[in-house]
């Protein structure tokens, strides 16, 4: 345990063994006074670890204040640290009960705070991808590409860009971010004449020629125009130079503009 972790405990070491191990000695029989006592001690191991589980949360929530949710998610992991902990097996609790806990507020977080719905393996492969791409870039001094992060990662390009393109789903823009001018939020558009409505042909008609675009051009496009992604951004988060980007982008541009545009009448 770190002198940090030990700083966040706010009772004396060797007080939860002692709790458990009188628990595991109780008999577990609804309505007699051994249950009763199970229920105190229980009780009393929240007491000792709300603290420290809220000091877990607030890693979790960074800057941000610590949602209440997140909090109760904590909790529901100490509840189950308890509960599975056995005393014959070793006498440290606090390890097994921090990866509990912090195994639960993962699971809350990869269960609820998605703005859409996305599946288990694309949310654990951006989290390896995340973790990949630090490493690698650590190592060579620059962030890996799409095939690099596909080879380290054992799975197809494809993965790697769905994985990609669902950081846009994880961090959804505010109503109150900026609108299209300076003095406007996007939800001051909101149920107002949007312009966009006098393309939307345009926008279904090029929906199959992005699907028939290479897996790396579409990824540029959609990162560029649906996640609000700047060259810079994409060339990082891509391992290809901005300049690039902004060629790769001119390109394919280019071609959808020419397949959109109707034929000229013989």
């Amino acid at each position: 345990m770190s002198s940090n972790e030990r700083a966040d405990l706010p009772f004396s070491s060797g007080e939860p063994e002692e709790l458990l191990r009188r628990l595991a000695a109780l008999a577990d029989e609804p309505g007699t006074k051994a249950a009763s006592e199970r229920e105190d001690i229980r009780t009393r191991m929240a007491e000792l670890y709300q603290p420290y589980v809220r000091a877990i949360a607030r890693r979790y929530a960074g800057n941000r204040p610590v949602p209440e949710d997140v909090v109760q998610a904590g909790m529901v992991g100490l509840v189950k640290a308890v509960n599975g902990f056995d005393p014959l097996l070793g006498d440290h609790f606090h390890p097994y009960a921090s990866i509990t806990i912090s195994g639960e507020i993962k699971r809350h977080f990869r269960d609820t705070t998605w703005a859409m719905h996305v599946t288990r393996r694309v949310q654990e492969l951006r989290l390896a991808l995340r973790r990949t791409t630090a490493d690698f870039y650590q190592d060579q001094g620059r962030a890996p590409t799409v095939s690099e992060s596909a080879r380290l990662l054992e799975v197809s390009e494809d993965e790697i860009i769905d994985a990609l393109n669902a950081d846009v789903a994880y961090h959804p823009d505010s109503l109150d971010s900026p609108g299209w001018s300076d003095d406007t939020t996007i939800g001051d558009t909101l149920g107002e004449h949007q312009h966009a409505l006098s393309h939307l042909v345009d926008i279904e008609a090029v929906r199959p020629l992005l699907e028939s675009l290479p897996a790396r051009e579409r990824t540029i496009v959609l990162l560029r125009f649906w996640g609000n992604k700047t060259q810079s951004d994409i060339a990082a988060e891509m391992g290809i130079s901005q300049m690039h980007v902004s060629r790769l982008l001119a390109q394919t541009l280019k071609k959808l503009r020419a397949e959109l545009e109707p034929a000229d009448p013989l």
